[in-house]
């Protein structure tokens, strides 16, 4: 009896490895057909990126186009003094301008009180004028222009009188007459004082009669 059970037993144990063994044999096909469907495993994120950089390692570095040497005047090649090699002419290049500021100054104003009277040479007919001054020194020049009015106006009025009726007729004819009376104001500011600085003469009130 007992030998007819051993058999038995061996029987079962050989159908369990059987079952194991196809088992296994069943993953290993399955883990097979898996990897060629899906390409295998998509691998660590930093083992890609550090393929892929040593990839881009391994190809050659872009080299820089070449361009002819910059030429002087005379034809001769530019070097450059600390590589001593010729610099290259790259084309036309933006070149930054520089824009001055142009410095403004203040400009004072004084009028001169009261309106100046001439007869106009070869004339019967006469000029009244008002004056005012401008100038863009200090208040120095204009308190010097008030300290001497007496002379200032004396001097205006001997100008005037050298004017005939067609010398002050016009706008240009004005203008002269402005700049005549600057210059004669000037040069009596240096007589007395050294130094004009009067820039304009502006003629606030001009009548002919």
């Amino acid at each position: 009896m007992a030998e007819e059970e051993e058999p038995k037993k061996k029987s079962n144990i050989m159908t369990i490895l059987i079952f194991v063994v196809a088992g296994f044999v069943l993953v290993a096909v399955g883990l097979g057909i898996g990897f060629m469907v899906f390409g295998g495993s998509q691998g660590n994120p930093q083992d890609i990126a550090n393929e892929i950089v040593m990839q881009k390692e391994g190809e050659p570095a872009e080299e820089e186009p070449e361009f002819p040497c910059k030429t002087d005047a005379e034809g001769n090649d530019i070097i450059d003094e600390e590589t001593g090699e010729c610099v290259p002419d790259r084309g036309p290049e933006k070149i930054s301008k520089e824009t001055p500021k142009k410095e403004v100054f203040q400009t004072l104003y004084y009028e001169i009180p009261g309106s100046m009277t001439t007869n106009l040479k070869g004339s019967r007919r006469f000029l009244q004028i008002e004056i005012g001054v401008s100038t863009k020194y200090d208040q120095e020049i204009l308190d010097n222009v008030e300290n001497h009015l007496t002379s200032l106006k004396a001097d205006i009025l001997a100008a005037l009188s050298d004017y005939t009726e067609e010398m002050v007729e016009g706008r240009e004819s004005r203008k002269m007459l402005a700049n005549d009376l600057r210059d004669v104001i000037n040069k009596k500011l240096e007589e007395l004082e050294g130094f004009g600085g009067i820039e304009e003469v502006h003629l606030t009130s001009y009548v002919m009669q």
